[in-house]
């Protein structure tokens, strides 16, 4: 059950009927003349300082911008200092649009061009870009403008006049209503295929890089399919060329321990550009989260758990999550049944009233294993005996019942306190072959078997023969310190969150890994105190936030000047912005390997490899 994270209005992703009892509003459609001749004239991002690359948008939009927007809604909106505007100022704010070609309200037909890093289409009216949620690239569709803005505008969708052949019906009913998702009306395929046109473009416009056989190979379509063909076709090249270096590796992949292939690598990324590969999908992309975190709240008296409806904090029940594993689903139900029976009050954020706050439940797919923790506003829990037993009668996979505490009027979900109830502290889990103890606030990766598919590819990398020493920058609770450790002589783990450190170095015991060592701290300043004791590392790996390395850390890594650096992405706008700084630094980035972490949401988890490049050094 995911809760809504965008936080934007609702969006309308089907053929929706035009509003009944109200008057036509004027109606744009620009002549295919003057479209045709600024599509070959240029995409216009000159105008907009933004970029539209192979049928994908990514803009430098404030996410503030989409937070405030009301979709559909008539309502006054504030100015940018947050007080009313006077007519006055409304006056002349139209008048500094008037030569605008769409107006609020005003409806259009257009084709949509792009599809922006939220999942919104891209459309242009006379050059004037709007953004339509729920249109795909390839469609002509008909809107109404909601909102403009003196470089871009949003709009709703009304019709769809033309349906992209990438379109389906989404199979979620609530998909409208709840935002965790984006894109779950667009075919599998065409996720995959914008997802790692998304990376290219960013790679492109943000990083300054040369990307092998991209340009010009988006289909009409927005799937992309061509592109990762392309790319496909230019790794094999790669390959070929190192086959007659490295005749003993049957890897597809340009990475090699061997210092010659390491520079061959080099020379025909500096020459060929990166290359980007197909992303990495799922064969079954549906019910892949192992933890659910529900807000609980009470509708007409009853206790109800779901998502937030669309720009509000509106609790809406609801009884199943498509990209939940059934057994989370399976618990939430039974939980909230049972805070019905018991008579539990749900929190209220308006007074700060009331008990239960969240229910989160994290599923073990290996050992199938669940631990459920009750987030309450409050260390006691009316009918605690009862309330365990009923769950433990239930749901026998439970191997843990906790709780935790959390008083603060915050919209965070776990307090500082949390106790066991019944059961153990900790769950099991394998990641591979390694095993994992996951507390109830440890973080833990949500899609298990895409996460064995990353970790992977980092230790492809990495191009480990088991002499290296390895520096796991973020390196959380040692998920990928420990996989990394398996094939190294030695690593060394920092974190800036004392509890994942100690819960790595409990995992590295659980393992019987010895030859891996954690310490709390920040990065950038724990590394150079490393090197300050003699220790250098042959291969650094980064797994940053999605605000992406701090600007310490990648000084950091310049100073120490590792052969090789493996960075892991979450955020491919902040991973373009970091490669530019490695490779100003005397780096050359070879491989970029983009993976669905998260299917039918915007979301791409990217392993990159960075090679020295020894020219920059002479």
């Amino acid at each position: 059950m995911t809760s809504n994270r965008s936080g934007r209005g609702k969006s309308r992703r089907n053929v929706a009927a035009p509003v009944q009892g109200k008057p036509q509003k004027k109606t744009v459609q620009p002549k295919r003349e003057r479209e045709q001749g600024r599509s070959q004239g240029g995409t216009g991002k000159e105008q907009l300082g933004i970029g539209i690359e192979n049928g994908n948008f990514d803009g430098n939009i404030k996410d503030a911008d989409r937070n405030r927007m009301e979709k559909g809604r008539g309502t006054r909106r504030s100015s940018g200092d947050g007080q009313e505007r006077h007519t006055s100022n409304r006056n002349r704010s139209s008048t500094e649009r008037a030569d605008l070609p769409v107006q609020k309200n005003d409806e259009a037909i257009l084709d949509i061009i792009g599809m922006n890093h939220d999942g919104e289409g891209v459309g242009r009216v006379e050059g004037f870009t709007l953004f339509i949620p729920g249109a795909l690239p390839g469609e002509k569709v008909r809107v109404k403008v909601l909102k403009t803005k003196k470089q871009y505008g949003y709009a709703k969708l009304l019709d769809i006049v033309q349906a992209s052949p990438d379109r389906i019906a989404a199979p979620c009913a609530i998909y409208d209503q709840c935002g965790g998702c984006q894109i779950q009306h667009m075919s599998y395929e065409a996720q995959l295929g914008w997802k790692r046109q998304h990376v290219v473009d960013v790679l492109e416009r943000i990083g300054k890089l040369s990307v092998a056989a991209s340009a010009g190979s988006a289909t009409d379509s927005g799937a992309n399919a061509n592109a990762t063909t392309e790319s496909g076709n230019q790794a094999a090249q790669v390959s070929a060329a190192l086959a007659g270096l490295e005749a003993n590796t049957a890897s597809s992949s340009a990475v090699s321990t061997d210092p010659n292939v390491a520079s061959v690598s080099v020379n025909l990324a500096r020459e060929q550009g990166v290359v980007v590969h197909p992303t990495l999908g799922m064969s079954e992309p549906w019910r892949y989260r192992n933890k659910a975190q529900v807000p609980i709240g009470v509708t007409e008296g009853g206790l109800v758990g779901g998502f937030y409806a669309r720009g509000s904090h509106r609790i809406v029940d609801m009884n199943t999550c498509l990209i939940q594993d059934e057994r989370n689903d399976e618990v939430v139900a039974r939980v909230k049944e049972i805070g019905r029976m018991l008579g539990i009050s749900a929190y209220n954020e308006e007074t700060g009233r009331g008990l239960l706050r969240h229910v989160v439940v994290k599923t073990a797919f290996r050992t199938g294993e669940m631990m459920l923790v009750l987030v309450t506003n409050g260390r006691d829990i009316p009918h605690v005996d009862a309330w365990i037993g009923s769950i433990r009668e239930h749901i026998p996979h439970v191997a843990s019942i906790c709780q935790n505490v959390n008083t603060k009027r915050t919209n965070v979900i776990f307090g500082d306190e949390t106790r066991v109830l019944w059961g153990r502290d900790v769950i099991y889990d394998y990641i591979g072959n390694v095993q994992f103890a996951i507390s109830a606030r440890s973080f833990y990766q949500v899609n298990p078997v895409q996460t064995e598919v990353l970790y992977g590819k980092t230790v492809e990398y990495a191009g480990l023969t088991g002499k290296e020493t390895v520096i796991d920058a973020y390196c959380g609770i040692g998920t990928i310190s420990l996989f990394l450790a398996q094939h190294a002589d030695q690593v060394y783990g920092v974190e800036i969150v004392k509890e994942a450190i100690e819960d790595a170095r409990s995992n590295a015991r659980l393992n019987e890994m010895r030859n891996v060592k954690f310490e709390v701290g920040a990065s950038e300043d724990v590394i150079p105190g490393w090197k300050e004791q003699g220790i250098t590392a042959d291969v650094i790996v980064v797994d940053p936030p999605r605000k992406g390395c701090d600007p310490r850390l990648l000084d950091t890594i310049l100073e120490m000047k590792p052969e090789r650096v493996v960075y892991v992405s979450c955020n491919p706008s902040t991973l373009a912005r970091d490669l530019r700084i490695l490779e100003d630094g005397g780096y050359r980035t070879v491989e970029v390997q983009p993976v669905d972490m998260f299917p039918h949401t915007v979301h791409v988890e990217c392993v990159v490899v960075i090679y020295r490049d020894d020219a920059s050094y002479d």
